[in-house]
């Protein structure tokens, strides 16, 4: 056998080794890795995957900034000047006279306001304006106005202001109907004075009632609460302020904290825009919001109410009672019935109810939605006032009008002026609720100046008061010859 034959023979060998060696380690590593494969699916019986993202996200989805850019110049800072009672005093004076001393000391209430429209109308809260003798208005760009109240709703806590300007920055309405749990909001505002303050957050719920308005059915006062309630955080000076969406569109007005601090502690409330719309709408056409009532008492269907009343489910209104010869009893509408739309729109719960037949005025006809042993029935509804007629509701008087103050008066007799060294006055004869009352006068006061003219007549006050704005003197003495003196805004 030559050479060459057994060198070939040697590398063949040496190959085949090699070979079999590869596939017998590459064999080795084969079953190891199916014996762990099973061992994992034995242990992790259903599909497991790393919780990484799979996918990236667009910045814009999460970019706030041209939200902000649209908002923060058209959200205000409002300042309103109030007079309070200062009931600090000589406890001996009060002692002998009573505590008919009024010292009146100057307050400041801070909050934010919206424009909306370029021509320098304003929505804020009606809390951040109540008592105000005068409003200042700073726009982003630290110009001051004096606002004027166009017109004030306590019962959904809304006011509406006017300045003086023109080609202002404003904020579009958005549609609070189309917000959804969990979208991304703004709010913008002015907390604790820091200006143009813009935090981020969610819609967390729908339709809150938070029982934060006074409830007053004997005088007339029907709260509307049906809150957006959001995880944006919102501190005292917020309120009043926008809350927007991505857009920059507005969805709300800021007005409310859940805090048992004061400050922000995880939850606020906006009224909905929609709402709001309406509402400055009537407060521009009637100086006065239109209200409209279905006549009905409700009740959100819970579990027990759907046992109770054989219902196949928890949704709706539950309609209790009926008043009598109210929108709804003339409509068809019966107890026991559960409502579930108002229009097109769905209502769940009592809250969502009620900002829909708020949204409206009194004559306006609406289609309402029932469940009637378990059918559904849509009954057309005429919707009346308080008072139970399709009439509008006129504005209320002047704040400065005889019949707001709540008194009636006469001229101080000849007897009453020399006894008190006086040369003028006008006697309060009687008080009913109104400004007087609660600035602290009583009857028997002799009113001898207003804004610092004098006054002998009702007439005198009448002409003094008309189309006063701000912050009003009352100034005059009492029988036993206490002088007092008491201020009211506007």
């Amino acid at each position: 056998m030559s050479k060459t034959f057994k060198k070939i023979i040697s590398v063949f060998s040496i190959a085949l080794l090699g070979g079999v060696a590869a596939v017998g380690v590459d064999h080795f590593y084969i079953l190891k890795e199916n014996k762990w494969a099973a061992e994992s699916n034995i242990r992790n019986p259903l599909p497991v995957k790393f919780a990484g993202l799979t996918t990236p996200v667009a910045e814009s989805a999460i970019n706030f900034v041209s939200a902000a850019q649209k908002t923060v110049p058209a959200v205000v800072n409002i300042k309103s000047k109030v007079e309070v009672q200062d009931t600090r005093g000589n406890s001996m004076w009060d002692y002998m006279y009573g505590n008919q001393r009024q010292n009146m000391i100057q307050g400041m209430v801070t909050g934010s306001g919206v424009v909306v429209s370029n021509d320098g109308y304003i929505v804020t809260n009606n809390h951040v304006i109540e008592d105000a003798g005068s409003i200042e208005v700073t726009l982003s760009d630290r110009h001051t106005y004096t606002a004027k109240v166009i017109g004030k709703d306590p019962e959904t806590d809304l006011a509406l202001l006017k300045i003086d300007a023109t080609n202002l920055p404003y904020i579009e309405y958005g549609n609070s109907d189309e917000t959804q749990v969990g979208q991304w909001v703004l709010a913008v505002g002015n907390p604790y004075n820091l200006t143009s303050t813009v935090t981020a957050g969610i819609i967390s719920a729908k339709g809150r009632n938070i029982d934060i308005l006074p409830n007053n059915p004997s005088k007339n006062i029907y709260p509307i609460e049906s809150y957006l309630q959001t995880d944006a955080a919102v501190n005292p000076g917020n309120s009043g302020g926008a809350l927007v969406n991505t857009d920059g569109q507005l969805v709300g007005i800021n007005s409310a904290i859940a805090s048992n601090t004061g400050s922000y502690t995880g939850y606020s409330f906006a009224i909905p825009v929609n709402l709001v719309r309406k509402v400055v709408a009537d407060l521009l056409q009637y100086g006065t919001v239109q209200r409209a009532f279905l006549g009905v008492t409700i009740r959100t269907v819970d579990a027990d109410i759907a046992k109770t009343a054989g219902l196949s489910s928890t949704s709706g209104i539950y309609v209790d009672a009926l008043t009598p010869n109210g929108a709804a009893e003339n409509a068809g509408i019966k107890e026991g019935d559960v409502i579930m739309k108002v229009g097109d729109q769905d209502v769940n719960d009592v809250a969502s109810l009620e900002e829909q037949i708020a949204r409206m005025r009194p004559g306006d006809k609406v289609n309402i939605s029932v469940i009637r042993d378990n059918k559904s029935v849509e009954i057309p509804v005429l919707l009346r006032n308080v008072d139970g007629n399709t009439n509008k509701v006129a504005a209320a008087e002047s704040p400065t009008s005889l019949n707001a103050l709540g008194a009636s008066f006469s001229e101080a007799s000849k007897e009453e002026l020399q006894k008190l060294g006086l040369n003028n006055g006008v006697k309060v004869v009687e008080l009913q609720q109104g400004k007087l009352r609660q600035i602290g006068i009583q009857e028997g006061f002799i009113i001898t100046k207003v804004d610092h003219q004098s006054v002998s007549s009702a007439t005198d006050i009448e002409k003094i008061l008309k189309n006063k704005t701000g912050g009003i003197l009352v100034e005059g003495i009492y029988p036993n010859g206490t002088r007092a003196y008491y201020a009211f805004g506007a």
